[in-house]
């Protein structure tokens, strides 16, 4: 009888999904000592192997050794940090202010190297390696590229409200670019920074994190009035398919190699969506994380993904790292 009872739990555990066999397995958690408020975005610099962290409500920027998995120091002097930029070629980092200074450069050494100043509400950053041009969201509704050797502002678009993610074209020299007070996706022509078109956002509003599929033309937008994720087809500007999302996104990532969407979202979950095809999504994976817990980062080269969560009574702030299976 023992035997036979051995034989059945053997059998129930061979069942059960290993940790391998999972699409997003915790492995690690770094404090984040002293920081207070909320943690915006973050960035990460292969060449030295560190992750940025725009911790908002403390004004500080967080640096961690991902290598030794440890924090190593904490960058003062910044106001609201938001987004964030590693540029590996010119040895910088560029840091955007929510209120005041615009986007502050950190050199290779972590000292300030320059500003530029673009008014209130400096928020995400992409940078260009190719053309070695930073462009920052800000203000009511603009879009700035800069020169990040002289932080000399080389051109602007105007938009129709405050720009929230965007994305940058690889192949072409479209920016696609949320607009959620407008209701809109704008499309931006970065060789004349003028808007080439708007597609509409009408199945949920909020549209604030955004990711980008170039191979297959896809752009995914995360809404969180209702919490959904809406895919467009980047050649004809419509909206192909809409599905059910974790709430309170602020970011979403595409990870091509698996064709896979990660949302984390504040409601306290990262959602792991698998593409069957261009307009289907399966949800393969929701992972419980902490509340308030809605701003991450892909790293592809690293196959692993790093979520902020911030400091909220007993729940410390720390970085929480997941690798990718």
């Amino acid at each position: 009888m023992r035997s036979v009872v051995c034989a059945l739990l053997t059998a129930l555990v061979a069942m059960q999904p290993s940790s391998a066999q999972a699409p997003l397995t915790p492995v690690a958690a770094v404090e984040l000592p002293r920081v207070d408020g909320r943690i915006d975005h973050l960035a990460f610099d292969a060449a030295s192997q560190r992750l940025f962290v725009a911790a908002l409500g403390n004004n500080t920027v967080e640096v961690i050794d991902v290598t030794a998995g440890k924090h190593l120091r904490s960058l003062p002097g910044f106001r609201e940090p938001q987004g964030i930029a590693a540029m590996a070629d010119a040895k910088l980092m560029a840091v955007a202010n929510g209120e005041g200074d615009g986007v502050q450069f950190v050199g290779d050494d972590l000292r300030m190297a320059r500003r530029v100043r673009l008014g209130d509400d400096s928020d995400n950053v992409r940078y260009d390696a190719s053309a070695n041009r930073l462009y920052v969201g800000f203000g009511a509704g603009a879009l700035a590229a800069v020169n990040p050797a002289d932080a000399a502002i080389l051109g602007q678009a105007k938009l129709a409200g405050h720009p929230e993610s965007f994305q940058l074209e690889r192949s072409g020299s479209r920016i696609f670019i949320n607009v959620p007070g407008a209701d809109q996706i704008a499309v931006v022509d970065r060789r004349s920074m003028n808007v080439i078109a708007t597609w509409p956002v009408t199945v949920a509003t909020a549209n604030y994190p955004m990711a980008l599929d170039e191979a297959n033309h896809r752009l995914f937008v995360g809404c969180r009035r209702p919490a959904k994720a809406l895919v467009y087809d980047t050649a004809s500007g419509r909206e192909t398919t809409a599905f059910d999302i974790v709430g309170d996104t602020d970011d979403l990532f595409y990870d091509a190699a698996r064709q896979r969407l990660y949302v984390s979202g504040g409601e306290g979950w990262i959602d792991v969506f698998q593409s069957a095809d261009a307009n289907r999504f399966t949800r393969v994976a929701r992972v419980p994380t902490a509340p308030g817990a809605r701003t991450s980062l892909f790293v592809p080269e690293l196959n692993r993904l790093y979520l902020a969560v911030p400091h909220r009574g007993a729940q410390r702030a720390e970085i929480r790292i997941y690798d990718v299976h």
